[in-house]
């Protein structure tokens, strides 16, 4: 298969998950609207849902630079990292980007802001020292195909709709607690009553999934825009190569900004096979680093 076939089909899959996240957080406030029999309460979780997580995307920059100790590049100290962007920023037909570096030998590299006149990309000084020149062309390619495809957006989006139903939920838990809801004896309303208490219970887990799995996809689709703007796929591959091979996790690694980067900040945890290879599969928010490698060399 070509790289553009795979960059469409990844388009397509995204938005498959994308209209699923769509579907859950629809049939959570249906099920939670029915319970009650009373709207208020999903309006008021919408808005504290998309204030907070618009402010976050507002700030985005900011708050992932500080979460993660970056400070800013300088063209001197990081020639390459400065070129490189330069040269393929003006390919993508972008702004070059502001450029960061976190102070931390794992090999690893991220981009954020909440546009393309306001993106920055941040590397690990781990990362521009192991890379050759190609190897570093790949990954700032992926990070600059993350800023093209809108994938902040996008990301903020799964967020949005994540945060919205874990809040509807964790309200209706507390609620039912204090007592509430329909006081129908009808049989078949309580089997209803029932199911729904279990969708919403259930519904958080099903969001987080789908947001991983929203953004195992992006990493994919960067991966084949990458080596379409280098038109060196293996530049690319012999960087994840890298990147996977080194097994310490970064110092700086947490939950909130893990699946920003390129690689999982936690370290490699492939598994071979079995059951916990394809549960583990499930809560990752990186693809397995072979099955990148593998996409990118079979698809030229």
């Amino acid at each position: 298969m070509d790289l553009y076939a795979e960059r469409a089909k990844n388009i397509r899959r995204t938005w498959a998950l994308v209209i699923g996240f769509l579907i859950v957080v629809v049939a959570v406030g249906y099920a939670i609207s029915w319970y009650y029999g009373n709207p208020s309460i999903l309006y008021i979780a919408i808005v504290v849902a998309i204030v907070t997580n618009f402010y976050a995307y507002w700030a985005s920059d900011t708050l992932v630079l500080s979460l993660n100790h970056a400070r800013p590049a300088s063209r001197e100290e990081f020639f390459d990292f400065y070129t490189v962007t330069e040269n393929l920023a003006i390919t993508a037909g972008l702004p070059k980007p502001k450029l960061y570096v976190i102070d931390d030998p794992a090999p690893n590299a991220f981009a954020t802001g909440r546009d393309e006149q306001h993106a920055v990309v941040c590397a690990t000084t781990g990362l521009l020292s192991m890379m050759t020149r190609p190897e570093l062309e790949g990954v700032i390619g992926h990070e600059l195909s993350h800023i093209k495809n809108r994938d902040m957006l996008l990301m903020t989006i799964a967020v949005v709709l994540a945060g919205f139903v874990a809040l509807v939920a964790n309200m209706f838990l507390r609620i039912s607690f204090w007592g509430g809801g329909r006081r129908d004896e009808n049989n078949n309303n309580a089997v209803l009553m029932i199911v729904a208490v279990i969708a919403i219970v259930l519904a958080p887990l099903a969001a987080k999934l789908i947001e991983l799995a929203v953004s195992r996809r992006r990493e994919y689709l960067a991966d084949a825009s990458s080596a379409l703007l280098t038109r060196y796929p293996e530049g690319l591959a012999s960087a994840l190569q890298k990147i996977g091979g080194y097994a310490a996790p970064m110092r700086s690694a947490n939950l909130a900004t893990a699946h920003l980067f390129i690689g999982d900040p936690f370290g490699p945890k492939g598994t071979k096979g079995g059951s916990s290879g394809w549960i583990e599969h499930m809560f990752s928010t990186h693809p397995p680093i072979q099955d990148r490698i593998q996409a990118l060399l079979g698809a030229r």
